[in-house]
């Protein structure tokens, strides 16, 4: 067979790449992982009792800001780490960004309150719950999430997977705060901040193992 042949039989009846099937497949398996989280959340927890009163409705509302900036910038990291290659144009320097402002809330909080009352404000009367709910509630959304990353065969599997990890925490963090009452920012640049970063490392470690192709 000439080259030219041999050519032409490789190309012909080639489909064109989707390209935005990537997205869509990382889409839905975020949005299955969301629900089901908050399934777990309301079987296992339940909604706090006073979420109709203004000061837990704002409250309520810096939590949900920083867990889902934390879930859309990661997830947009994400997408790009699926990919093979992807990581040579992915910066992980957005997905700090949450955490930075939250911190930066925190400390003005606790510069404006006596020093007498910061223990409170840092440890809250739900820190052992949070500490253990939020990595909890976060593992079948990081399963899901996984298994979308899975589809799209990334080559950097601890990046990717420190990325899933990332994406859990954020949705379980989301979920989670409907449930928790304990409203200081203190509390949540420490607990929900630390179990998310927790979630992320624990993305790093397994990312080598459960992605690897």
């Amino acid at each position: 067979m000439k080259t030219d042949d041999l050519v032409t039989a490789l190309s012909a009846h080639v489909e064109p790449v989707d390209h935005r099937w990537v997205g869509r497949r990382m889409g839905m398996a975020l949005a299955a992982g969301a629900a089901m989280a908050l399934g777990l959340m309301l079987v296992g927890l339940g909604v706090r009792a006073d979420l109709m009163t203004a000061r837990a409705v704002m409250f309520l509302a810096l939590k949900l800001a920083f867990a889902a900036g934390i879930v859309g910038l990661a997830s947009v990291c994400l997408i790009r780490l699926a990919r093979p290659g992807g990581e040579r144009r992915t910066s992980s320097i957005p997905v700090v960004l949450p955490f930075a402002a939250v911190v930066l809330l925190a400390a003005i909080s606790l510069g404006l309150t006596p020093s007498s009352h910061w223990d409170k404000m840092v440890m809250g009367e739900q820190w052992l719950e949070c500490l253990l709910s939020i990595p909890v509630i976060a593992i079948v959304p990081f399963a899901v999430m996984m298994w979308a990353v899975r589809q799209a065969a990334p080559t950097d599997l601890r990046r990717a997977g420190a990325c899933a990890g990332l994406v859990a925490g954020g949705i379980s963090a989301l979920a989670y705060a409907l449930h928790c009452t304990d409203d200081s920012l203190p509390f949540v640049a420490v607990w929900y901040g630390g179990t998310i970063v927790l979630c992320t490392l624990t993305g790093a470690i397994l990312g080598p193992r459960l992605l690897r192709w």
